[in-house]
C-alpha cells in the first residue's frame, strides 16, 4: 500500500464545507472506480502547525504505482462528468504540496531507485 499525501490551502473566497463536499464527491468517484483504495481528509486544529504545514491534509491510499497511474489516467480522461468533479475541487485550491510514501521497510529494501 502506498500513500499519496497532499497538504494544501484553499483560496480565501472558498468555503471549507463546500470544498469538503466537492472533495468527498471526487474521492468517492475515484474509490468507486477502483483507482484508489481509501482516503482521509484532515484540517489543522487550533492553528497548531509550523509554517511548513498547510491548512489541510489529504491522504490517498493506493495498492501500488500501477493503481496510482490508473487514477492519474482517469483524472486526465476527456469526460464531462470527470472534468466537473475534478474542477469542483481543483478550482478552490490555492497551493499544494505532494508526496508519495510507502511502508518502510518494504520488500525491496531500497532507499533509492533510479533509472538514471
Amino acid at each position: 500500500m502506498d500513500l499519496y499525501h497532499v497538504t494544501f490551502d484553499i483560496k480565501n473566497d472558498a468555503k471549507a464545507l463546500q470544498f469538503s463536499q466537492a472533495l468527498e464527491a471526487w474521492m468517492g468517484f475515484l474509490q468507486t472506480g477502483g483507482v484508489i483504495q481509501s482516503w482521509r481528509f484532515f484540517r489543522r486544529k487550533l492553528n497548531l502547525t509550523s509554517s511548513n504545514y498547510r491548512d489541510f491534509i489529504l491522504m490517498i491510499e493506493v495498492k501500488d504505482l500501477a493503481q496510482l497511474d490508473q487514477a492519474f489516467r482517469l483524472t486526465a480522461k476527456r469526460d464531462h462528468d470527470v472534468e466537473e468533479l475534478y474542477r469542483a475541487v481543483h478550482e478552490q485550491i490555492l497551493n499544494a504540496d505532494f508526496g508519495l510514501y510507502r511502508p518502510f521497510p518494504d520488500p525491496e529494501q531500497a532507499e533509492r531507485v533510479a533509472l538514471l
